[in-house]
């Protein structure tokens, strides 16, 4: 029935991809066209059409319905564990790679935006669309998207939540159950056409052991993190 309705909308094009994606058909489709909306491609000085306000709930709507997940599936582990795996689950890494096999990469591009070196850029589409869908039809509808439709992809969880990709946490880890100082510093901050470049160095007793680059001071510093490790490990 819902695929009926969809035949008679005036944008049918958007209702149908987005229909694919999401499960169930929007009220308010300017609020997803919003969520798939890069600041880059967004016009205005205050770039309020773009996606940022929607990430920003939809982060928060995403680490409460993970929350709910994990402490109800691992009913016996305690609070350090669920934090950490809450991390794990929803790290930069996982929702962009989440981001892209739900086809969310498509959708992005055909917004006008062409893909950026920001390797994150998908995922953080995916939590715009998140907010998107709270603001539209609410938190039950949230949890039913990412349990159904997000986490359902994943082939195992408890693998999943065990690991860790958070190299910072663990380079800062190891380096206060040595006793040694652990540091990071932004060597550059430069702005380009397609977004603010960074490189970073992470600093083990003051000596550099990892650098990594990126389009956000995050993601440099974990590849300079995760340089780091394998230096230290050695």
């Amino acid at each position: 029935m819902d695929k009926i309705r969809l035949l008679s909308r005036k944008d049918k094009e958007s209702y149908l991809l987005l229909y694919s994606i999401l499960g169930f058909v929007p009220n308010k489709i300017n609020l997803y066209k919003m969520a798939m909306t890069h600041s880059s491609s967004a016009s205005g000085a205050r770039k309020l059409g773009c996606n940022e306000r929607l990430e920003f709930l939809g982060d928060a709507v995403l680490s409460s319905v993970t929350a709910d997940f994990l402490y109800s599936n691992f009913r016996k582990e305690r609070e350090g564990f669920l934090t950490k795996s809450r991390s794990n689950l929803v790290c930069r890494e996982r929702l962009n790679e989440l981001a892209m096999q739900i086809g969310l990469d498509k959708f992005v591009d055909s917004c006008g935006l062409q893909q950026q070196h920001n390797s994150y850029i998908y995922g953080n589409a995916l939590e715009a669309l998140i907010g998107a869908i709270y603001v539209d039809k609410g938190y039950a509808q949230c949890r039913t998207f990412l349990l159904d439709r997000v986490f359902s992809r994943l082939n195992d969880i408890e693998q999943i939540v065990k690991s860790d990709k958070n190299y910072k946490s663990r380079l800062i880890e190891w380096g206060q159950k040595q006793h040694r100082n652990v540091e990071f510093k932004v060597v550059l901050e430069e702005v380009r056409k397609d977004g603010v470049f960074f490189i970073s160095e992470a600093l083990v007793d003051g000596m550099v052991c990892g650098t990594g680059d990126g389009f956000s001071k995050r993601e440099s510093q974990q590849k300079a993190a995760r340089q780091a490790l394998s230096a230290v490990a050695r």
